[in-house]
């Protein structure tokens, strides 16, 4: 079962009866999303948390990282993502695959607090997904919801399944 909230129509507690959280999409940054950076505070390491593009980047800033704005805009754009290290996000998938981006922003990988783990990447060597290298949190700067995304099923899948 799923409930989807706008994040910023809850309190912090109401969340507690869920069994994992994911941080939804944009648009914006992660400072104009209501509750998103509190609500990655008040259950990293209590809950699973996956955070999707905005979700992604908000998990970053609320570990230390900073966000950077990209001179090449992607708004539903397919790029191929490298996996960079092992995630149960990517288990049973091909080392590379495309992906769906709808964004215009990405975590700084200069600013990318030791605690994280980049576990895949553009072409170009942006992030494309982190974890905690401690915690059950990880996201993804691109979309498997997108129809450009054909693994995304699977990458949603198997986070459920873990």
């Amino acid at each position: 079962e799923v409930d989807v909230v706008r994040n910023d129509k809850f309190k912090i507690e109401d969340l507690s009866c869920y069994d994992k959280i994911l941080l939804s999409p944009g648009p914006g940054i992660p400072s104009e999303a209501g509750l998103l950076l509190n609500v990655i505070k008040a259950y990293a390491g209590k809950k699973p948390l996956l955070g999707v593009c905005l979700g992604h980047q908000a998990i970053a800033e609320v570990f230390g990282g900073t966000l950077r704005n990209l001179q090449n805009v992607y708004h539903g754009v397919a790029t191929p993502c490298r996996v960079v290290a092992d995630d149960i996000l990517f288990n049973g998938l091909p080392k590379e695959f495309e992906v769906g981006r709808y964004h215009s922003w990405v975590v700084d990988r200069s600013t990318l607090p030791s605690c994280l783990e980049v576990t895949s990447e553009s072409p170009d060597g942006e992030i494309m997904s982190l974890r905690h290298r401690e915690l059950d949190v990880r996201g993804v700067q691109f979309h498997p919801e997108s129809v450009l995304t054909p693994v995304g099923k699977q990458i949603i899948s198997n986070w459920i399944d873990c």
